[in-house]
């Protein structure tokens, strides 16, 4: 009477690897986030270029603009198919990361123009109050990082911008081409 029915559409046909861990928001965590990101990569055998600077640019960013004090930020990476997710949630929702013009002769300001221009994509999403995770996405295979065909596309304006996540998205191009 009762039949089994199974979909192989919706079968998972490649692995999900992911890591996280919770740090605290200083120069020295900022650090450790890195160094962990890349020895995890390595036991991925994905490549660390040019995932481990961006993970160092956004572990700098919480531990610098995204710091309370007692409270940790957390690094998520994550592989689904060619795709690796890199994640970095702190307890400052009310700070949106947004680039602004900086002095050519400055020393910082520059860690998001590096993460749009390394990133196949990246934003910002709010969390349970008062969290906001900021990620990138690199289109990634083994041993190489590299833009493919089965990663899903940015969009026609290129890199994109999303500042609500799967929640009503609102976008603006980032002025770079795809």
């Amino acid at each position: 009477m009762n039949r089994e029915m199974t979909a192989p559409e919706n079968e998972l046909t490649h692995t999900i690897r992911n890591f996280s861990v919770l740090l605290s928001p200083t120069p020295r965590g900022a650090r450790l986030a890195r160094l962990l990101a890349r020895e995890q990569l390595r036991s991925w055998g994905l490549p660390l270029d040019p995932a481990e600077q961006i993970v160092a640019e956004l572990a700098d960013n919480a531990s610098t603009h995204g710091r309370v004090p007692g409270r940790d930020f957390r690094l998520t990476l994550y592989v689904v198919a060619d795709t690796l997710r890199i994640e970095v949630t702190d307890t400052r929702a009310d700070l949106l990361p947004r680039r602004t013009p900086t002095a050519p002769d400055a020393e910082s300001g520059r860690g998001l123009l590096l993460v749009e221009a390394l990133a196949d994509r990246w934003g910002a999403a709010p969390g349970p109050y008062p969290r906001k995770t900021v990620w990138a996405e690199v289109c990634v295979r083994s041993g190489t990082a590299l833009a493919r065909p089965s990663c899903p596309p940015a969009g026609p304006a290129g890199r994109r911008w999303t500042t609500a996540g799967s929640r009503g998205r609102r976008t603006r191009p980032s002025g770079r081409p795809g």
